[in-house]
């Protein structure tokens, strides 16, 4: 039986797989808030159901079963998060946690409804892409900032971090997905790297840098 909780695990394993090919298992329970030891016996009952694959000392990684369970999952997650910010006015450094306590009394009718109420969105507040109801998640083609090389034009596609402080720095900035920047110039493999987005510019760190994801417009004029 695939429960809620299976769900869960499966969401923040297909999450945490989009950076690394394997999850583990102490990163795992950060994500899902459980302790190493009920992380450890989730991640045999979910092997057993062949939902994911476990190899000793490097970590799991879900199954085409275990992603297709993972689907549901994060839609519901995804939805709430835009229905938290657009409709309940939540800034978009409270909704990833918020939406672990609320996605879990999701039904499929208040699935429709959220989608509807919504504007039927195809990303998260973040940028994330949501899947569809039939379980497809939409290709992504983006590449982190701290990837780029000076002078490129670029348009943020997802902020790809859940710490709020982080979060809110961002959105002091306005660096919001859909927002022009010019990657003007890094100092080194691991920055700083300093930033144009309309009349301003600012500098950030190797780590905020890589959180912000784009896509390339082309060289800057």
């Amino acid at each position: 039986m695939i429960t809620p909780a299976i769900r869960r695990y499966a969401a923040e394993t297909y999450r945490l797989q989009q950076d690394s090919p394997q999850v583990g298992l102490s990163e795992l329970a950060d994500a899902v808030e459980a302790s190493l030891q009920a992380t450890s016996r989730m991640v045999g009952r979910m092997k057993k159901l062949g939902l994911l694959e476990h190899e000793l000392y490097k970590g799991v990684r879900l199954t085409r079963d275990g992603e297709r369970v993972a689907m549901p999952a994060l839609r519901r997650h995804r939805l709430v998060e835009v229905f938290l910010v657009r409709v309940m006015q939540y800034g978009w450094d409270e909704a990833h946690d918020l939406s672990d306590q609320f996605e879990l009394g999701i039904n499929e009718h208040l699935e429709d409804r959220l989608d509807e109420l919504t504007g039927h969105p195809t990303r998260c507040p973040h940028g994330e892409p949501i899947p569809s109801k039939d379980g497809v998640m939409p290709e992504v083609h983006d590449t982190s900032l701290a990837d780029l090389h000076p002078v490129a034009r670029c348009r943020i596609s997802r902020v790809r971090t859940h710490n709020p402080d982080e979060l809110r720095y961002f959105a002091e900035l306005g660096l919001f997905p859909e927002a022009e920047i010019v990657l003007m110039n890094r100092i080194g493999s691991h920055g700083p790297f300093r930033l144009q987005f309309g009349k301003r510019e600012h500098v950030l760190g190797h780590s905020l840098a890589s959180a912000l994801y784009v896509e390339p417009l082309g060289d800057a004029a």
